[in-house]
């Protein structure tokens, strides 16, 4: 009886009564095993973990159930590393687990982005052919997207007998989170899941894929999806919906659902903000974190980092620097985003002494933010310091990315030094496993055309993987023009109008390199030809705030 009288406290959340329960179990001399489990599962659920460890401490010959009321309890309350040593422990006693305990460890996996102990786990349950528990299958695809393999989760979920609206969701999520809206997307429109119906979370991520992909169409069309669905009240998907606007440049959409949402959070104040940053409307960015400040939720860590990106667009310091005082005040220095927010703003206004001193000051540094300092002495022409931090940074077991070696070869560029850009070129594939893309290819002809080597650099680009962009012929064509090499840059330039015969600026090229080589009457006609076209190259501008002009 005692036993039930718990597991109804427990589906009524009513712990007060449990306890008491507990209390008349001690003074009638004690409690069976049944009884301790049930007290075990009670404080567990009630976030008493020492309680509940207490208890569990307690029973005497511990069955499975023991054991996974406690697991349960620690991975529930945050603490999946203390769940997994008690499932060794577990194994240990000789315990069996059940399909509900293998179901919450792989939880645990999840939470902690154990993908060793996930898969080890996942060998466990093949080879004890549970692979059709729906819990258990649930739980494998989660942590499989929660640790970015979705090669994996795919695996798990083609496997599925039976999928519901939970899994096909997940999977939706770990496309969207892990960068790949377009299969995201794909499944979402698969026809083979159109007797499921979407829920708010599944309209969020889709719409979330369609702002990555920047199609305002595909967005307004999942819009109208969540309006039939009776779904644009819930708060992620009207967040959701702000976000989508915003990033596919649609603002003035984006502003007025914000203004129609009459509770905003702090998720649908940062998507505004973003918006307003991302599409340069720096100085109503700033606004809108003042009016946050004053009549909004408190602007949280992500609040200041769109904050600090409007003064990165602005190019002012001074606003910047005030931002970094409210960073100190709210204690959201130790926040990673915020750190590397700072260093991109100090980087960009010209301020390397105190980009260097954010950067030393830091607990936790990433790829990210080494390449973010690296890329600050290659912007001031400070070749060693890029090529010093790079090597401390391979020292300090950072596995540099794509950015970094975009610095870095730059910085090479920059310097001539053509043998020290080849060996990290090729460093790219053979030490790192990462694939050059077509700015690293523009870095390394921009290193052999500066250094005057044009016939190597030409080689360099009839052997690439794909087809030269621009980029790389432009700047092949730069090395054209530094050495007075005419050949070479009007070869440079044909390949060039062939991939894009519509761009004035190719033209302006063209007549740039013939007025270099004195030939006049050549650059004459091509602008007379490009105004008869009304091919008009725009102007470029600049920002210079008030302390760093």
């Amino acid at each position: 009886m005692l036993s039930l009288a718990l597991k109804a406290c427990i589906r009524s959340a009513d712990y007060g009564y449990g306890t008491r329960l507990h209390c008349d179990a001690v003074k009638v001399g004690g409690a069976d095993g049944f009884v301790m489990n049930s007290l075990v599962d009670m404080y567990a659920k009630a976030g008493d973990l020492e309680c509940a460890r207490k208890v569990f401490e307690r029973i005497p010959g511990r069955n499975v159930v023991s054991w996974t009321s406690m697991l349960s309890g620690c991975v529930q309350n945050g603490f999946a590393a203390d769940g997994l040593l008690l499932f060794n422990k577990m194994r240990q006693d000789n315990v069996p687990p059940s399909e509900y305990t293998i179901a919450t460890v792989i939880t645990a996996c999840s939470a902690l982005i154990g993908l060793h102990q996930g898969r080890w786990m996942h060998g466990s349950v093949i080879k004890q052919g549970l692979m059709s528990n729906s819990f258990i299958s649930a739980a494998l695809l989660d942590m499989y997207v929660k640790c970015g393999e979705l090669e994996d989760a795919q695996c798990v979920f083609d496997e599925l007998s039976y999928i519901d609206l939970v899994l096909w969701t997940t999977m939706i999520v770990g496309y969207t989170q892990n960068g790949n809206p377009l299969d995201a997307l794909r499944l979402f429109l698969d026809k083979k899941f159109a007797n499921i119906v979407p829920n708010s979370v599944t309209i969020a991520t889709v719409l979330s894929a369609s702002a990555q992909l920047r199609d305002l169409s595909l967005g307004r069309s999942i819009h109208g999806i969540a309006v039939k669905l009776g779904l644009v009240e819930y708060t992620v998907v009207v967040n959701a919906l702000v976000d989508m606007y915003a990033k596919c440049q649609a603002v003035s959409e984006a502003n007025r659902i914000f203004g129609s949402i009459s509770n905003k959070d702090v998720v649908a104040w940062n998507s505004m903000l973003s918006g307003y940053a991302e599409n340069n409307m720096c100085n109503d960015a700033l606004m809108l974190f003042k009016q946050m400040s004053l009549k909004g939720p408190s602007p949280d860590a992500i609040s200041v980092v769109h904050a600090l990106s409007a003064s990165v667009c602005l190019g002012d310091l001074l606003i910047g620097k005030s931002f970094h005082g409210y960073a100190v005040k709210h204690a959201f220095l130790s926040n990673i985003y915020v750190s590397t927010a700072l260093l991109n703003l100090y980087n960009k206004c010209g301020d390397l002494p105190s980009a260097r001193r954010v950067f030393d000051e830091m607990n936790d540094r990433n790829s990210v933010t080494w390449c973010a300092m690296i890329g600050g002495y290659g912007m001031q022409g400070d070749s060693a310091g890029s090529i010093d931090l790079f090597g401390e940074m391979l020292k300090d077991g950072v596995h540099p990315n794509d950015v970094a070696f975009t610095s870095i070869l730059s910085t090479c560029s920059h310097t001539g030094m053509v043998t020290a850009a080849k060996r990290y070129f090729d460093s790219m594939a053979q030490h790192f496993n990462i694939t050059p893309s077509m700015k690293h290819y523009a870095c390394m002809v921009d290193v052999l055309a500066r250094a005057g080597n044009l016939e190597e650099a030409l080689e360099f680009i009839d052997n690439m993987p794909m087809q030269a962009d621009t980029s790389v012929w432009g700047a092949f064509l730069h090395g054209c023009e530094l050495h007075s090499r005419l050949q070479f840059g009007e070869e440079a330039i044909k390949r060039m109008m062939v991939l894009h015969p519509e761009r004035p600026d190719l033209y302006v090229l063209i007549s740039n390199l013939y007025t270099s080589n004195g030939m006049w009457e050549k650059s004459q006609a091509i602008r007379r030809w490009m105004q008869e076209k009304g091919l008009v190259k725009l102007p470029g501008y600049s920002s210079i705030g008030r302390e760093n002009g």
